[in-house]
């Protein structure tokens, strides 16, 4: 039972990093760190020593490849200011992996878009011929 209730700290210190890393890159002034940035997801290892920080950008692939390069050259200052926002007993090693599921999403969106009319189409004329 300890596991479990241990598993959900740290799912919720996961979660308040993601929160504070989003603010936090807002403020950082490296030219790599451009666009429209989207933390997708935060793993935190069971001893909260490691995060995985998966990053992606609506610039696409190649744009969060350049946004990580940034975040990990300023990644002892992320990770200072994380420590001092959470007041954590130690702040985990970050490391940044490049996402692309921003970009993925928006391919099935327009995808979905385009298979959208051609469908009413076909409704409409099998109403028609009923």
């Amino acid at each position: 039972m300890d596991l479990k209730m241990g598993n959900h700290k740290v799912e919720r210190i996961g979660e308040d990093i993601r929160r504070e890393l989003t603010d936090i890159m807002r403020s950082l002034k490296d030219p790599r760190i451009t666009g429209l940035l989207s933390i997708v997801k935060v793993d935190l290892s069971g001893d909260m020593s490691h995060a995985k920080v998966y990053v992606s950008s609506m610039d696409g692939f190649e744009a969060a490849k350049e946004a990580v390069k940034g975040l990990q050259h300023g990644a002892g200052f992320i990770r200072r200011e994380i420590n001092e926002r959470l007041s954590l007993r130690t702040s985990p090693e970050l490391k940044f992996i490049a996402d692309n599921s921003i970009e993925h999403s928006a391919e099935i969106s327009r995808l979905l878009k385009e298979v959208e009319p051609a469908s009413r189409a076909e409704q409409s004329g099998e109403n028609a011929q009923q």
